[in-house]
């Protein structure tokens, strides 16, 4: 099984989501690093990834790969996270056949009305039970 952690600007999101992932569940699931530019890559791979990669296309390659993708919503969007999210990586996104764990981490401008306003440790956690439960991982 393969997850595929996506993001961008300083990486920290993914870190903890990576983080987060490596603690709870088993070794044998692979979980790749995918930034949208270096500095994010090495954020996630430091938490302990198993494989990383950088920018549009290695995003676009792996994800057809995942299993599952867990990432900011923004990720879905062209042209957020300062411009580092182009529109075929959203595009790609979308059409990956993998369940999509999306966190509702939005740009300013934006409003997703009907969300339970979480901490990211609450959100992340909540994607692992969802991992767990859809996969049958104990």
């Amino acid at each position: 099984m393969v997850i595929a952690v996506i993001d961008g600007m300083g990486g920290g999101i993914g870190a903890q989501i990576v983080s987060n992932l490596r603690e709870e569940l088993p070794t044998y699931i692979d979980i790749y690093a995918l930034g949208t530019n270096s500095i994010a890559t090495s954020a996630m791979m430091k938490a302990h990834a198993n494989k990383g990669a950088t920018g549009e296309n290695a995003i676009i390659t792996s994800v057809k790969k995942a299993n599952i993708i867990v990432a900011p919503v923004s990720v879905t969007m062209p042209n957020s996270m300062m411009g580092e999210v182009t529109s075929k990586v959203s595009e790609a996104v979308i059409e990956s056949e993998a369940l999509k764990i999306l966190l509702p981490i939005i740009p300013e401008n934006i409003e997703l009305v009907g969300l339970e306003n979480k901490p990211l440790a609450l959100l992340i956690k909540d994607s692992i039970k969802l991992i767990k439960n859809e996969f049958n991982i104990k």
